[in-house]
């Protein structure tokens, strides 16, 4: 049996020969038609699941003749963690660092009339991978025309941890570590209650968090000796929009926080609406607070203060129309758009075949339509890694994401 520790040496061994460079993957006339293919902006995860290493991306475009020999401009958005860029087999430049915007110069005499190559080499070293800026964010910019980047691009492995069946399991992921050093030692002391804000690891399995969740919660009051109020944050939005609905590990970890408010004394912050896709630490921390802060004003300390944004309550469905009442308008529904129209609702019919919809207030309900779906069965709102966010009660909090199909 091949150890974790030898698996890693195997791995590390590996990414000093990566093949890509050695065989000339990055060439003009490099065959890239085996490899596979993948929509480009958004993190590999998606596609590959969670794997750490070198993929290579290629994307041919179009060069006009007047543009051919051109000085131009390569913009590649962020990319997670590291690359090196070629056009036409000559490097452009190469970046350390995520979250980082991929601007490279291209210089005169590397564009040629006709088809054109650009090749990506993405290192990542942990966590999310790859191309995942905004799909405007790709082009390239030649005397003020852009050509657009974002599409299907082929890619293949080089050198991946998963090639090696390697887990990188650091010191925090130790089963019970955390535990040990930072909260078994402070349990014989008195508290008020707790916050967390955590749950990105376990996007992937948010079926299983839908039961470790609130049994930590539980196992944690049980070592206290007493329920202490426990208050959580919801999962920001993060990564590339959806260009069409589609399922979410984000969103179904979402759903499983939101059901752990079944559990007694707990409260949810939801901050949908000031995550970053380029950061899954998202900086505004201050209205995170504020929004914790509110639930204990209100539950704990009796405060007359709105703590919860829109959830909702029920479906009811009229010919074409799906309408969605909510709880916890405060003074009624908000519509952040000037035309009225609410964002990031999809509907699906009898074929569960989800279609981004029209959705619009009328008086303190949404009206979800769409032309392809004539009879309703299934609403989701919010239902992507990073939603656009436009429904919120009177007092500012944002309505929570939900799905009204099951699986």
């Amino acid at each position: 049996m091949v150890t974790n520790t030898a698996a890693r040496e195997a791995y590390n061994k590996a990414l000093s020969q990566e093949p890509g460079l050695q065989e000339g993957w990055f060439k003009k006339d490099h065959n890239t038609s085996t490899w596979e293919t993948m929509y480009i902006p958004q993190l590999w995860e998606n596609v590959l699941g969670n794997v750490d290493g070198y993929v290579w991306f290629s994307y041919k475009f179009n060069v006009d003749p007047e543009f051919a020999g051109k000085a131009a401009k390569l913009s590649l958005g962020a990319i997670d963690d590291n690359d090196i860029t070629w056009i036409n087999g000559q490097k452009m430049g190469e970046t350390i660092g995520y979250a980082v915007n991929r601007v490279y110069n291209v210089p005169e005499g590397v564009l040629q009339s006709g088809t054109n190559i650009v090749t990506v080499r993405v290192h990542d070293t942990g966590n999310g991978g790859g191309l995942y800026g905004k799909p405007e964010e790709l082009y390239v910019s030649v005397s003020g025309n852009n050509i657009p980047l974002a599409g299907n691009w082929h890619y293949k492995p080089g050198v991946t941890n998963t090639q090696f069946n390697y887990v990188d399991v650091g010191p925090n992921m130790q089963p019970s570590l955390l535990y040990n050093a930072m909260i078994h030692p402070i349990k014989d002391l008195a508290i008020k209650g707790a916050i967390w804000y955590q749950g990105e690891n376990n996007a992937g399995a948010a079926k299983n968090y839908q039961t470790l969740f609130p049994t930590m919660i539980n196992d944690w009051r049980n070592k206290w000796g007493y329920d202490f109020p426990f208050y959580w944050v919801q999962l920001a939005n993060y990564m590339a929009k959806d260009t069409t609905p589609v399922d979410s590990d984000w969103a179904r970890l979402r759903e499983a926080q939101t059901m752990t408010l079944s559990v007694p004394k707990t409260g949810q912050a939801v901050i949908i609406d000031i995550g970053e896709a380029d950061d899954i630490h998202p900086r505004n921390k201050q209205d995170v607070g504020r929004r914790l802060a509110w639930i204990a004003l209100n539950k704990e300390y009796g405060k007359d203060v709105v703590y919860s944004g829109p959830t909702f309550k029920s479906m009811e469905v009229s010919g074409n129309k799906a309408i969605i009442t909510f709880d916890n308008i405060a003074g009624g529904l908000q519509v952040n758009c000037k035309y009225g129209c609410v964002s990031s609702f999809a509907v699906a019919g009898q074929d569960k075949i989800f279609h981004f919809a029209r959705a619009y207030k009328e008086g303190d309900k949404i009206i979800v339509i769409s032309d392809k779906v004539n009879t309703p069965v299934a609403v989701r709102y919010g239902w992507s890694d990073n939603p656009d966010i436009n429904l919120y009660n009177s007092v500012g909090l944002p309505a929570c994401p939900f799905r009204t199909d099951k699986d």
